[in-house]
């Protein structure tokens, strides 16, 4: 028995085709997507074919296809079948009848021919039917894996044979492992700037396939005959996990020998040209947008057609209906040729020619830097329009090497340099582009990054500091590892000679290495550390460098030499930040921060004895987090505070936020401000402790004169997806602009008087910005030879409309100052809002057809505005007069629905859209019981003082399966709208009055300082609201005020009433009623500062409320605070109270520790802390 199967495998070592033979083969390939549940929708295509293959030579043979049919499903299995799609069959057809030619020997397929015109994707289909005769057999094991080529690239495959005893025929199983392919065809894009998180994938995958391929081979004299082969490729796809729950694509195809013949004559063919090996070749998917299909023959005036209908459609506000048709117009866009953009561009104008510079920035390839250099040289764009297009379409252009180097021009225009924020934009554009690239391109070459080095270079060798700062900037935004030598020379100690720069410089240079901390950890190691540890360096600087250290992820090692000096270090600001910053690391939960997190909370233990009560005086960082590995998503959020001894004001705040999801890390939004000069503003007068100078020195900047013009006062900095695309310093000469422009002595050379004159003529200002968010986008290979795409698509249409008119009376002639005795009023309507859509697409992706599981989402803002003004300074009065909407409109919504798609381009306006979920009740539950959840909800609540109502309306539609979740609780029916509806008020009026303060001196008798008023008119005219006056009574040593709020109406005698009382910093009382002329409810509290002997100031606080009508929540609530004193390590004593009254009271007892007493209706519990709590007056 082991002779012969020694012979078989002998026999089968040579499978291969005959060249004298024709062998003719029936072929089926079918794919579907879907939840793989019975009730539930899917779609899927089916292909079958003959397929003929003809010996042309010893080893290259000749494939045709003849009879192809193509068929499309769309509904619920077990109902729906099917359904021919004869137009797209011809076209598929007119391709795959034309002759295809490949090298075959000993079972691996070679290189493929095909005519000229055969498309990619065709010829990808023809590599998923050759797929199944490249075998590799062994004839030495029945049992193997090894690495060979396929159509999912380089892959490990494990064999197995079977000899089939009745039939002699071999059974040769192929398993693929495409998840760890060494060279894989798959692709991202639009990711680059998401890094990815290993530690991450190993809690969970959001992407599983398997491949299997089942051959029946018989042996033959000639060698081994493939007769059968089956191919099975399956794979589960979930935004989340797939442990809980997944989409679920089956892709199956199977060929079976229908005859071997001898060939009659030999094969002719035309001209051919190499189409590569086996492994799929990706296409140009650009213009393949998968979330919808168009004819895309004559693209010109169709775009033209969709410009001006989105223009005309939201002309006022945004019409949510026509949002999604920007997606129409940026596959449009994309198939036009340069020449057709210059000539839409010419053809627009205002408005029109708006939405077509906000949506020409998506066409991703060397046209739009060609349009926006020929907009540079014509100088027909205006600054503020160029810094937008060039911040998008660098941003999401193809980070290939040849349009990289095709970006560097914008560098030396001279119009890039028209504009401050321009020139910024265009050189952090730039970095942000070759950060991009060098995420595809490893290793990344020098030549992407080396203008950013020239320009640091430069800037160093002349001595400018804002060109020093722009370059770092462009550097950090660029993370090239071959520019550490370069960022070397501006720190001090690291340089090879000695640099004196000033504070924005070196902090611009330490955080140009944040990017490269991934790319060359050891290397920002090296340079961190030694800044660091440098204890003659600016504390902010210090500080920085270790942030940027922890970045880098240092092993344990690095960590406790860190920890080793900070129990030296004498710098409490540095010590508190590092404390801080580790205390907070060692709570991460993030798969990020798995290793780190263990390292620095070992580290806080250690420092915590000698550190680890440092105040918020001093530096500090603190970082909040989670991770949920059912959905494999998290979010953390980080603040950093930058203090020294010699400034009272923080030196540099830093926020910023991540986003986690399925492995990857997406750094969502940082800000950071940095306010060193804010101490050379408000003076020496300013200590920090709020007291009476420091308000002082607030009111008084007449130190701003004084102030050098090279310094800035408060810097800012922006940063999306940890790209900085933004930054800015207020400095003397803006506030001196400022001043200038509002000071009341300005005269008509003043852009406030030239705003006023143009108020008074009337103003209409309206824009809408189209702005694809992101679009995320990963393709595959399957074993049919058709791509598998996962995307989302992120698209927001802002907008906003102001109309204005304002009459001045009498109107100013010479100066500002003049309004202070006119009369202004001002009427205007408007309306801002959005409209966002969001699109995730799995399936299958062409140019033909596309298939497979679509979630859509809509969510509309809308804010619309009408109102009249009316101010008049000199009499301190303040009039605002709303009228309500007479027509119901949306203030916000959220709808979403997934749905199996089929759509091809034969027929694109028959696409289909099945809910996923069926809308009606009767599907199939044969196999499983499905939780049918499906709750509708409307309320609606009216004010009818202010002629205007609210209504919620919800509806879901949901089923459940336990071993699906978290997924299927995303999936399904979802509608919600929170509506605003007219209501039977004409108008509604807010009135503000500040009259003048007059006091007596003899009995210090109140005059309103302040009163406001809330009144709707109604119908008849009888106003309806609020009516608030503040009254303030300043005597010797007490400042008292009063508050009055009173409820204007018929038959309402409601009031609030609070009364405040301070006594020269030692005692402040405040009694508050309410309810009926004040006298339904009151609550009081009072605070005070008391010195014990040996002890620092500290807080004694009473608040009580007084109850005319009981609560029986109180009691509740009461009965929980034994338990938690306990647990919170408090002692105890039980009292009798009051049943209608509420009090807790705030005692020093000594210089650490305070007694606590709460009151609720019968209950007493009262508690002493022996934590340490010091409270600062």
């Amino acid at each position: 028995m082991q002779g012969l199967l020694l012979c078989c495998l002998v026999a089968l070592a040579n499978l291969g085709l005959n060249p004298r033979k024709t062998y003719e083969y029936k072929y089926e390939g079918t794919v579907n997507f879907g939840l793989g549940m019975p009730n539930l929708a899917e779609s899927g295509v089916r292909m079958t074919c003959r397929v003929k293959i003809v010996g042309a030579s010893a080893q290259t043979f000749v494939l045709r296809v003849s009879e192809l049919a193509f068929e499309e499903f769309n509904g619920f299995p077990g109902k729906n079948g099917f359904n021919a799609s004869p137009k797209l069959s011809q076209r598929i057809a007119a391709q795959l009848i034309k002759p295809f030619m490949f090298d075959y020997a000993s079972g691996h397929i070679g290189d493929i021919h095909a005519p000229p015109e055969v498309s990619d994707t065709v010829v990808n289909i023809v590599r998923g039917i050759l797929g199944f005769l490249q075998v590799t057999v062994k004839t030495t094991q029945r049992v193997y894996e090894l690495e060979e080529i396929g159509i999912h690239g380089k892959c490990q495959s494990n064999y197995a044979i079977e000899e089939d005893t009745e039939t002699k025929d071999m059974t040769i199983t192929q398993v693929v492992d495409v998840s760890g392919c060494r060279e894989k065809a798959a692709m991202y894009r639009g990711m680059a700037t998401a890094v990815l998180d290993q530690v991450s994938q190993q809690r969970g995958e959001s992407v599983v396939s398997t491949v299997r391929y089942v051959y029946t081979v018989k042996p033959t004299a000639e060698g081994g005959l493939i007769t059968k082969a089956h191919g099975l490729e399956r794979q589960h796809f979930s935004p989340f996990n797939v442990k809980g729950g997944s989409f679920k694509m089956q892709a199956m195809k199977e060929m079976v020998l229908l005859g071997v013949s001898d060939t009659a004559r030999a094969v002719t063919f035309g001209p051919m040209e190499s189409k590569g090996n086996l492994v799929y070749k990706f296409v140009n998917a650009e213009a393949n947008v998968p979330i919808m299909m168009q004819n895309l023959d004559d693209p010109v005036p169709k775009a033209i057609e969709l410009i001006k209908h989105l223009a005309e459609a939201n002309k006022y506000d945004i019409d949510s209906a026509t949002t999604e048709v920007t997606i129409k117009l940026y596959q449009l866009l994309r198939v036009i040729p340069y020449e057709g953009l210059d000539t839409m561009w010419k053809k627009f104008a205002g408005n029109e020619q708006h939405w077509f510079l906000d949506m020409i920035v998506e066409v991703s390839d060397a046209r739009i830097l060609k349009f926006l250099e020929m907009r540079f040289q014509a100088g027909d764009v205006s600054p503020s329009e160029a810094l937008q297009a060039v911040l998008l379409s660098i941003n999401h252009l193809q980070p290939i090497p040849e349009l990289v180097e095709m970006a560097k021009m914008f560098l030396n225009m001279p119009f890039s340099k028209s504009s401050t924020y321009l020139w910024h934009t265009v050189v952090l554009s730039y970095g942000s582009l070759v950060y991009k690239h060098c995420a595809y391109y490893s290793p990344c070459p020098v030549n992407a990054v080396q203008p950013l080095l020239d320009m640091a270079l430069e800037s160093l060798r002349n001595g400018n500091k804002a060109d020093m700062v722009l370059a770092l900037k462009a550097l950090g935004n660029a993370g090239h590892p071959g520019s550490i030598k370069t960022i070397m020379r501006f720190l001090p100690g690291v340089a090879a000679t000695p640099v004196d720069l000033p504070p924005s410089v070196l902090s611009a240079a330490v955080q140009s290495m944040r990017l490269i901390a991934a790319r060359d950890p050891h290397s920002v190691q090296e340079i961190t550390i030694s800044l660091f540890l440098q204890k003659n360096l600016p504390t902010e600087l210090r500080m920085l460098s270790f942030m940027i250290l922890f970045d880098t992820k240092p092993p344990m090692a690095l960590v406790s030499t860190v920890t080793a000096h900070l129990l030296e270090e004498k710098d409490l600001h540095v010590v508190s930040f590092a404390y801080s910053y580790l205390r907070s690391f060692g709570r991460s939960n993030t798969p990020e921060n798995f290793f780190l997190s263990t390292a620095c909370n070992v580290a806080a233990k250690i420092l915590a004895p000698k550190f680890g009560r440092l105040s918020y005086h001093f530096s500090k960082a603190m970082r909040m987090d989670w991770f949920n590995e059912d959905f494999l998503i998290g979010t953390a959020a980080e603040v950093f505070m930058l203090r020294s001894a010699t400034n009272v004001f923080p030196t540099e705040i830093m926020m910023k936020s991540k986003f986690f999801f399925i492995g990857r890390i997406l750094q969502l939004l940082e800000i950071g401000i940095s306010a060193d000069g804010l101490k050379d503003l408000f003076g020496t007068g300013f200590t920090g402790d709020l007291s009476f100078s420091d308000f002082q020195s607030l009111f008084n900047l007449q130190n701003w004169e004084t102030m050098p013009n090279n310094k800035p006062i408060l810097s800012a900095f922006s940063r999306a997806s940890g790209q900085e695309w933004f930054f800015a310093d207020i400095d003397k000469e803006f506030i001196q602009n400022i001043i200038g422009a509002v000071s009341l002595s300005a005269g008509k050379d003043s852009p406030l008087w030239a705003a006023i004159e143009n108020l008074q003529r009337g103003v209409s200002w309206h824009r809408m910005k189209p702005f694809l968010i992101f679009e995320v986008r990963y393709f595959q290979a399957t074993t049919l030879g058709l791509p598998l795409e996962i995307s989302k698509y992120y698209e927001s249409v802002n907008g906003i409309t102001v109309n204005a008119k304002a009459a001045v009376n009498p109107a100013p002639t010479e100066r500002l100052g003049q309004l202070l005795n006119s009369e202004i009023s001002l009427e205007s309507d408007g309306f801002i809002g959005c409209t966002k859509d969001f699109w995730v697409f799995y399936g299958i992706n062409t140019e033909l057809f596309q298939v497979g599981s679509e979630l859509k989402s809509k969510m509309p803002f809308a804010v619309p505005w009408k109102f009249t003004a009316k101010i008049n300074i000199r009499e301190k009065k303040f009039e605002l007069d709303f009228v309500p909407s007479k027509k119901e409109f949306t203030l916000f919504g959220v709808s979403s629905n997934v749905y199996a798609v089929t759509r091809n381009i034969e027929e694109p306006a028959s696409a289909k859209m099945t809910p996923i979920m069926p809308m009606a009740e009767d599907s199939n539950q044969e196999f499983l019981t499905p939780n049918t959840w499906h709750p509708s909800a409307k309320m609606c609540a009216e004010s009818k003082i202010y002629g205007a109502g609210i209504c919620v309306e919800s509806e879901l539609r949901r089923e459940y399966y336990h071993e699906e979740y978290p997924l299927y609780y995303f999936l399904g029916y979802t509608n919600l709208e929170v509506k605003v509806v007219p209501g039977m008020c004409n108008k509604s009026k807010l009135i503000e009055e500040i009259p003048q303060s007059e006091y007596s001196s003899s009995n210090s008798t109140p005059e309103a300082v302040f009163s406001f008023k809330a009144f709707a008119l109604s119908g008849n005219q009888k106003p309806e609201g609020y009516d608030a006056a503040v009254y303030y009574t300043p005597e010797a040593s007490v400042q008292n005020a009063q508050l009055i709020v009173s409820q204007v109406g018929e038959d309402t005698n409601w009031k609030m009433c609070v009364d405040t009382i301070v006594n020269a910093r030692t005692q402040a009382k405040a009694h508050i009623r309410w309810g009926a002329e004040c006298q339904s409810y009151e609550m009081s509290m009072r605070g005070a500062t008391a010195h014990l002997p040996g002890s620092k100031p500290t807080c004694d606080t009473h608040w009580q409320v007084l109850l005319k009508k009981p609560f029986s929540t109180f009691p509740r609530i009461g009965s929980y605070i034994p338990g938690m004193a306990f647990l919170l390590g408090f002692s105890e004593q039980h009292e009798r109270n009051a049943k209608q009254e509420v009090s807790a009271s705030v005692v020093a007892a000594s210089a650490d520790s305070v007694n606590v007493k709460i009151k609720f209706p019968e209950v007493l519990e009262g508690a002493v802390t022996t934590s340490k709590l010091p409270c600062r007056i």
